[in-house]
């Protein structure tokens, strides 16, 4: 009870500054017409409900099971079953995502189908599996992050500059979308419960980075999908 009421006040807390600006600014500014303003009102109540069911469910139900995910792969002691799975579990969540799927619409509408909304989710998700998988390695065999996060953004840089231009900020809004409310809890339980049965609970903190880390692999994997389409 606790915690539903909790993660009840969360949500308030979140949505109501933008609920008071955007009523500030109707009537003062804007003057919507007020079926619009309504519509509005009805959305926001509808976006808190689903908050606090999204909210429940991430507690209740994604990060415990990410994290006994995470300690299982570790215990079959199998280097190739943690990474492949990381790998799978990386591209499935993505796919899920739902600020992929609304960046990949847009991006379709905008190009006018030039750029198909299932390529680019497809894209997207396999750059992140990819990079989840590199950080599983990370993880095990204790790599800096800091070489790896180097790596991947000199690499970026790099093949940016074979990219149609137009690729660029797309490839960038990529890396952003993957962190989304689905992904991230997923993906940093995932990561907690490897590092936790590898090196501890005082080395858990490990398992942090992973989310910095997914998000290089869409911005490479849609730039690589530029030089392709272009």
């Amino acid at each position: 009870m606790d915690n539903i009421k909790e993660t009840v006040l969360e949500v308030i807390y979140s949505i109501a500054p933008i609920a008071l600006v955007i009523t500030l600014l109707q009537f003062t500014i804007i003057w919507l017409p007020m079926e619009d303003f309504i519509q509005f009102l009805i959305g926001v109540l509808f976006v808190g409900v689903g908050l606090i069911l999204f909210l429940l469910g991430v507690n209740v139900g994604l990060l415990p099971v990410g994290e006994m995910i995470g300690s299982a792969l570790t215990k079959t002691k199998k280097l190739w079953v943690i990474i492949m799975f990381g790998f799978l579990l990386g591209v499935v969540v993505t796919i899920a995502e739902p600020d992929v799927r609304v960046l990949s619409s847009q991006i379709e509408n905008v190009s006018g189908g030039a750029i198909p909304q299932s390529m680019l989710i497809l894209a997207v998700a396999l750059g992140v599996g990819i990079f989840v998988g590199l950080a599983m390695l990370r993880i095990i065999f204790n790599i800096s992050i800091v070489y790896l996060l180097a790596g991947g953004y000199a690499l970026i840089f790099l093949i940016a500059a074979f990219t149609p231009s137009y690729f660029v900020p797309i490839s960038f809004d990529s890396g952003g979308v993957t962190t989304g409310p689905l992904t991230v809890p997923f993906v940093l339980a995932l990561g907690v419960g490897v590092a936790t049965v590898i090196r501890g609970k005082t080395a858990s903190s490990d398992g942090f980075g992973l989310v910095g880390l997914a998000s290089i692999g869409p911005i490479l994997s849609v730039l690589i999908l530029g030089v392709i389409y272009g």
